[in-house]
């Protein structure tokens, strides 16, 4: 069988990587990839937003599989066109993708599922939304505890987390007159901020089945703490201590099931990933929000450690048979991805240095270096992105899966490159407090 990856991120990488262990795969095409996925699968110079030559390329090419990486061209409705051509894709449809492309209508799908969330108000009008703000927290300098975030997508970067009425004013005028995330931010939410640590749930679905995957939690702060701007992800490990079976159950039951029951009734069936980013609050866990695709970067540690066929389990999904496969087989050690990033990065940053070390970081045991924002240069990789390379390691433990991943990120260097060094350290305090009590 022939598949087709769309995107060009870490994500994308991974997936083919594991794919290609698959005895059902012949060969792997990804478009438009990366320096990479080069190495991994034949890359293929269509845009993963070029919905019309993806799918030429699909019929062309007879390809037996597609699995669509990012969220943007499953917003675009690439799923649609390609099962309107007859050809085997894995995502959600354009309406499904919804619950990611707009987080208005997931806001209403989950007061809709009765699902535990933040409570919220949409607008389109910036002073609507600012006389909110003000009525609600009067004095000038008056805490202030919302979130506001654009509609539309942007990347990972159109939420921002507010400590005063000022930030909250600032917020508006950036997503809705300054236009910072485009179109984006045409419509907004604002919500009440939950506070907790922050975990991610990812599950697989064929819109009866559900099978969640273990647990795990991300970075979505640039630097060090949990400070700074939101990015994309810095870096990501699984599975997360936080988040017990126990829970595990619970958030199947009172989060997933609902949801995917709900997206069913309103005749929008939910297929492909469904993950969950919850807070988890002293009240239980909360969705922050949907997204419809695997996470990046927690799909590297995740695909790191799982055991059996990827594709028996993407093509269960699609022929709407996931309750009859076996349940997955997971490798006990933990895993951790550490996000190296272009010097600027979430900001304006700088493309086209050189990368070294990275054969000398794969050729450790136990580690892969993912390429996200790379491409090759007369045979040289460089760096074509704000997020470069994902430092993948397994581990005995969560602090040997740490030494593994930055001794790997040690070996890698280019001009200006960085990325936070504490990953991970979250699960590690916790595993510190809960053996103290």
């Amino acid at each position: 069988m022939k598949v087709l990856i769309v995107g060009n991120g870490g994500r994308e990488h991974a997936l083919a990587w594991k794919i290609r262990q698959s005895s059902r795969v012949k060969e792997i095409f990804v478009a438009p990839g990366n320096a990479g996925t080069a190495l991994d699968a034949v890359n293929i110079d269509i845009a993963s937003n070029d919905i019309a030559g993806l799918v030429a390329f699909a019929k062309q090419e007879r390809i037996g599989l597609t699995v669509v990486g990012p969220e943007a061209p499953l917003a675009l409705g690439l799923v649609d066109a390609l099962e309107d051509e007859k050809l085997r894709v894995f995502g959600p449809s354009r309406a499904a993708a919804q619950l990611e492309a707009s987080k208005a209508f997931c806001k209403n799908v989950l007061r809709q599922a009765d699902v535990p969330t933040a409570d919220f108000q949409v607008f389109r009008d910036p002073d609507d939304a600012m006389r909110y703000i003000k009525g609600k927290y009067p004095g000038e300098n008056d805490r202030c505890p919302v979130v506001v975030k654009a509609d539309g997508l942007a990347s990972g970067k159109g939420v921002i987390v507010c400590k005063r009425r000022t930030d909250a004013l600032d917020a508006i005028d950036r997503i809705s007159r300054r236009k910072e995330f485009g179109i984006a931010g045409s419509q907004m939410v604002i919500e009440d901020r939950l506070d907790g640590q922050e975990a991610s749930i990812l599950a697989i679905t064929d819109g009866r089945t559900i099978l969640p995957l273990p647990a795990a939690q991300d970075h979505k702060p640039a630097f060090d703490g949990d400070t700074g701007p939101n990015t994309g992800g810095m870096g990501a490990y699984c599975p997360t201590p936080m988040v017990d079976d126990s829970m595990l159950a619970w958030i199947e039951e009172h989060v997933l099931v609902p949801t995917v029951h709900t997206m069913k009734r309103n005749r929008k069936p939910f297929k492909g990933v469904l993950y969950a980013g919850l807070m988890l609050t002293q009240a239980g866990p909360k969705v922050l929000e949907y997204n419809c695709r695997f996470g990046d970067p927690e799909c590297q540690p995740l695909l790191m450690r799982l055991k059996s066929d990827l594709v028996e389990i993407l093509e269960a999904v699609v022929d709407g048979n996931l309750d009859q496969i076996d349940n997955p087989e997971w490798d006990p050690r933990p895993a951790i991805c550490v996000v190296m990033a272009s010097q600027g990065y979430p900001g304006e940053y700088q493309t086209g240095q050189p990368i070294l070390g990275i054969s000398e970081a794969d050729q450790m045991p136990d580690v892969k270096v993912f390429h996200a924002g790379t491409k090759l240069v007369e045979g040289t990789v460089v760096a074509s992105g704000g997020r470069v390379l994902g430092v993948t390691a397994l581990g005995d433990n969560i602090s040997l899966a740490k030494l593994n991943a930055y001794t790997a990120v040690q070996k890698v260097r280019w001009q200006g490159s960085w990325c936070r060094k504490d990953i991970s350290d979250k699960a590690l305090q916790y595993i510190q407090e809960h053996e103290k009590a």
